[in-house]
């Protein structure tokens, strides 16, 4: 695959997620052994998929700005701005890997905006 088409297969989940809160619209894409990786704890496909379907109750009416999708290889790079309605923002970088056509593996960042200005204390 090349690398516009990984992009355009990662923005076609989003879109689908996001436009239709649909999980199922969304689980085609991924692979039969997509892992989704997290600090706290990785998650397989079924596992993601329930965590999404779950959270999508809360987060109706979410908006999603996307500000960036870089490719390389197998690899898209998606960052982008979320927030509620009258509610906070975040930002996030999510990390993809394509396969065969469908995503296999994701990672993700998150940090409330409100939030960023403490970060800095990080570089003193």
């Amino acid at each position: 695959m090349t690398a516009d088409t990984n992009k355009a297969i990662v923005q076609e989940a989003l879109t689908a997620l996001v436009a239709t809160g649909d999980v199922d619209a969304l689980a085609p894409l991924l692979s039969d052994g997509f892992v989704h990786h997290r600090p706290d704890s990785n998650r397989t496909k079924g596992e993601w998929l329930a965590a999404v379907g779950d959270a999508l109750g809360p987060l109706a009416g979410m908006r999603v700005e996307i500000e960036h999708v870089l490719a390389e290889g197998d690899h898209v790079v998606m960052h982008s701005r979320r927030g509620l309605p009258g509610g906070p923002e975040i930002v996030v970088i999510d990390v993809w890997r394509l396969e065969g056509g469908l995503i296999a593996e994701a990672w993700e960042i998150i940090e409330p905006v409100a939030q960023a200005a403490g970060n800095m204390t990080w570089w003193k």
